[in-house]
Protein backbone atom coordinates (compact mmCIF):
# COMPACT_ATOMS: atom_id res chain seq x y z
CA UNK A 1 0.00 0.00 0.00
CA UNK A 2 1.39 3.84 -0.50
CA UNK A 3 1.06 6.53 1.73
CA UNK A 4 -1.71 8.09 -0.39
CA UNK A 5 -3.96 5.53 0.10
CA UNK A 6 -4.18 5.95 4.10
CA UNK A 7 -6.17 8.14 5.81
CA UNK A 8 -4.29 10.90 7.76
CA UNK A 9 -3.57 10.05 11.28
CA UNK A 10 -3.43 6.01 9.62
CA UNK A 11 -0.21 4.11 11.53
CA UNK A 12 1.83 1.91 9.21
CA UNK A 13 5.16 0.35 8.84
CA UNK A 14 7.82 1.35 6.76
CA UNK A 15 11.57 0.24 7.04
CA UNK A 16 10.75 -2.28 10.54
CA UNK A 17 9.58 1.40 11.90
CA UNK A 18 6.08 2.02 12.90
CA UNK A 19 5.07 5.99 11.96
CA UNK A 20 1.73 7.36 11.80
CA UNK A 21 0.42 9.71 9.11
CA UNK A 22 0.69 13.52 9.52
CA UNK A 23 0.82 14.62 5.71
CA UNK A 24 0.57 13.99 2.19
CA UNK A 25 3.93 12.78 2.19
CA UNK A 26 4.98 12.97 5.75
CA UNK A 27 4.76 10.91 9.13
CA UNK A 28 6.16 10.74 12.58
CA UNK A 29 7.90 7.97 14.25
CA UNK A 30 7.03 6.49 17.45
CA UNK A 31 9.80 8.08 18.97
CA UNK A 32 8.56 11.30 17.13
CA UNK A 33 10.71 11.91 14.64
CA UNK A 34 9.67 13.40 11.62
CA UNK A 35 10.17 11.48 8.30
CA UNK A 36 9.56 12.08 4.42
CA UNK A 37 8.09 8.72 2.50
CA UNK A 38 8.59 8.49 -0.73
CA UNK A 39 5.56 7.80 -3.25
CA UNK A 40 7.00 4.61 -4.63
CA UNK A 41 7.40 3.15 -0.91
CA UNK A 42 5.18 0.14 -0.05
CA UNK A 43 3.92 0.03 3.44
CA UNK A 44 2.45 -1.79 5.31
CA UNK A 45 -1.43 -0.42 7.38
CA UNK A 46 -1.30 -1.43 11.02
CA UNK A 47 -4.94 0.08 11.60
CA UNK A 48 -8.08 -1.08 9.86
CA UNK A 49 -8.91 0.72 6.74
CA UNK A 50 -11.94 2.48 6.27
CA UNK A 51 -14.20 0.46 3.92
CA UNK A 52 -14.01 1.51 0.12
CA UNK A 53 -17.98 2.80 0.21
CA UNK A 54 -16.77 5.70 2.25
CA UNK A 55 -14.12 6.98 -0.22
CA UNK A 56 -16.91 6.52 -3.04
CA UNK A 57 -19.47 8.71 -0.65
CA UNK A 58 -16.95 11.40 0.23
CA UNK A 59 -16.15 11.58 -3.84
CA UNK A 60 -19.87 11.95 -4.60
CA UNK A 61 -20.50 14.63 -2.31
CA UNK A 62 -17.43 16.34 -3.76
CA UNK A 63 -18.72 15.88 -7.36
CA UNK A 64 -22.31 17.29 -6.50
CA UNK A 65 -20.54 20.24 -4.73
CA UNK A 66 -18.33 21.04 -7.75
CA UNK A 67 -21.26 20.17 -10.61
CA UNK A 68 -23.44 23.16 -8.38
CA UNK A 69 -20.80 25.64 -8.71
CA UNK A 70 -19.79 25.19 -12.44
CA UNK A 71 -24.06 25.23 -13.15
CA UNK A 72 -23.78 28.64 -11.43
CA UNK A 73 -20.51 29.75 -13.18
CA UNK A 74 -22.32 28.94 -16.74
CA UNK A 75 -25.74 30.63 -15.89
CA UNK A 76 -23.21 33.85 -14.73
CA UNK A 77 -21.08 33.21 -18.33
CA UNK A 78 -23.86 32.15 -20.55
CA UNK A 79 -25.08 36.00 -20.66
CA UNK A 80 -21.39 37.02 -21.84
CA UNK A 81 -20.42 34.19 -24.34
CA UNK A 82 -23.28 35.80 -26.97
CA UNK A 83 -25.58 33.87 -29.41
CA UNK A 84 -22.45 32.90 -31.71
CA UNK A 85 -20.70 31.13 -29.42
CA UNK A 86 -23.50 29.14 -27.19
CA UNK A 87 -23.18 26.15 -29.03
CA UNK A 88 -19.26 26.02 -28.19
CA UNK A 89 -20.17 26.72 -24.97
CA UNK A 90 -22.43 24.42 -24.75
CA UNK A 91 -20.57 21.43 -25.89
CA UNK A 92 -17.53 22.59 -23.75
CA UNK A 93 -20.20 22.33 -20.61
CA UNK A 94 -21.25 19.23 -21.42
CA UNK A 95 -17.85 17.82 -21.90
CA UNK A 96 -17.04 19.35 -18.48
CA UNK A 97 -19.78 17.48 -16.95
CA UNK A 98 -19.44 13.92 -18.44
CA UNK A 99 -15.36 14.26 -17.12
CA UNK A 100 -16.96 14.35 -13.80
CA UNK A 101 -18.71 10.82 -13.88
Amino acid sequence: MRLHQLPQGARFEYQGKIFTKIGPLTATSAEGSLQLIPRHAELRPLDAMPPQVAADAEKSVQVASVRAAFDLFCQRCAPLVGDAGQGEFSAARENFLASLQ
